[in-house]
């Protein structure tokens, strides 16, 4: 198990994770480096990473941490 810093760099490394405590199957989170909207580059804006979560219904959304999320120690990477 690992606090949310110990995740954050676990994502920067290119790995997956997740919390143990999270109520959904599945669930797990990781940084979005590489991804495709075309009109943003041609506004002159640059594109930067993201964290995203893959959700229990089988979907993939941006995710922002809680309160709880931060101060947990229950993280864990998945193999």
């Amino acid at each position: 198990m690992m606090h949310f810093g110990e995740a954050m760099a676990a994502m920067n490394d290119g790995k997956r994770v997740c919390r143990k405590g999270w109520n959904g199957r599945g669930m797990w989170l990781m940084m979005v480096t590489q991804y495709r909207v075309d009109h943003v580059p041609q506004l002159g804006l640059e594109l930067l990473p993201w964290i995203g979560m893959k959700t229990a219904d089988n979907c993939f959304v941006p995710w922002l941490a809680s309160q709880t999320d931060m101060q947990a120690d229950d993280w864990e990477v998945l193999a």
